[in-house]
């Protein structure tokens, strides 16, 4: 069959079977466009009716929205119509509830980081503060940050690839809240995110996951985001995500943190290290029903994402192997958070189930 051919048929499948649905989600007062998924999907309802949890493991993308993008553009208008994104700029003084911990390294990602500080100085109805772990030879981004936002430069042992866990580790020690959100520099969170996680802790949960939807942008809408001449909704998102565990964006208690090891900076380089961290983040009490939206900004993938062979996924795939409370265990036994480099640099030839 021809390419032309193919894409008819696929057209002609997405009009038939998911139009409909889309349409009716969509003009549904409540809730209903939460439970949009892919045809053959599960998903498995919060005891509240809040939000959901992906039945199947790792990330999807909705396919419906790709072939006909106005789907895309309408579940995100009705996603931000029902949980805003704000900007603000600034934060009020006093002892917050929760820190966002952000890493970052380099200057070509710094409109980015502005606007999801932005962000989440607009949080509503929780006391937030922000620390943002600059991982570079040389600090640039003091001048260029808010008052408010309070920055930790650690200069990486010389060519060292970028560490995300250890500045994950190092932003919690510096934190002042009893809860953290490990928290990506190109994503933009509603203004109700902290309130909606700070609920859930209280309820007894330590860990709590509630992205429903990644919407990402493309890099022109981000380029005029960032230069102020468009807003969130001023075109559709390129992809949206669904099922987005432990990356991005996750909340944890302080605490909770300790108790699973942190996070494991034997993850030099690209990925795998919030895969490891998700799972050993079971042993906690999780919230997993998601039902907020979060937008990602666009950039240029890191060097290695698209390579399944590349060292962190072999890394990865060795540790799955072992026991998460083992994996644990030998996380505690480590000198992790070190300000003169990761427990993991450099990296065991080897690792041992």
């Amino acid at each position: 069959m021809s390419d032309t051919a193919d894409s008819i048929r696929t057209l002609l499948g997405v009009a038939a079977k998911d139009l409909p649905r889309y349409m009716a989600a969509l003009s549904m007062p409540g809730r209903a466009w939460l439970a949009l998924r892919n045809r053959g999907e599960r998903l498995e309802a919060a005891p509240d009716a809040s939000g959901f949890r992906c039945d199947w493991q790792w990330t999807s993308e909705l396919h419906a929205p790709k072939v006909l993008p106005g789907l895309g553009k309408g579940l995100m208008r009705r996603a931000l119509a029902s949980h805003p994104i704000g900007r603000g700029k600034t934060v009020s003084a006093g002892s917050p509830g929760i820190s966002f911990l952000i890493g970052h390294r380099g200057m070509a990602r710094l409109p980015h980081l502005l606007a999801t500080i932005e962000s989440i100085a607009a949080q509503q109805a929780a006391a937030v503060e922000c620390l943002v772990v600059e991982q570079d030879a040389v600090s640039q981004l003091g001048p260029h940050l808010p008052g408010w936002v309070r920055l930790v430069h650690t200069p990486p042992p010389a060519g060292m690839p970028y560490c995300r866990a250890w500045s994950f580790n190092i932003a919690a020690q510096h934190a002042r809240a009893p809860v953290v959100v490990l928290h990506d520099n190109d994503m933009m969170v509603p203004a109700d995110y902290a309130a909606q996680v700070l609920r859930r802790i209280d309820q007894g949960y330590e860990v709590v996951n509630l992205k429903r939807f990644i919407f990402y942008l493309s890099q022109p809408h981000s380029d005029a985001i960032f230069h102020g001449s468009a807003g969130l909704l001023d075109a559709g998102p390129v992809s949206i995500v669904q099922n987005l565990e432990g990356g991005g964006s996750v909340a944890i208690t302080r605490e909770g943190l300790d108790r699973i090891g942190g996070m494991d900076e034997s993850f030099v380089g690209w990925g795998g290290e919030d895969n490891d961290f998700w799972e050993r983040a079971q042993l906690l009490r999780v919230w997993p029903w998601a039902n907020l939206p979060i937008v990602h900004l666009s950039h240029a993938a890191q060097p290695g994402k698209q390579d399944a062979a590349n060292e962190t996924a072999r890394h990865y795939r060795a540790l799955a192997q072992i026991d998460p409370s083992q994996r644990v265990a030998q996380l505690r036994a480590r000198a992790q958070g070190q300000m003169d480099g990761p427990a993991g640099w450099p990296r065991p030839a080897k690792i041992h189930p």
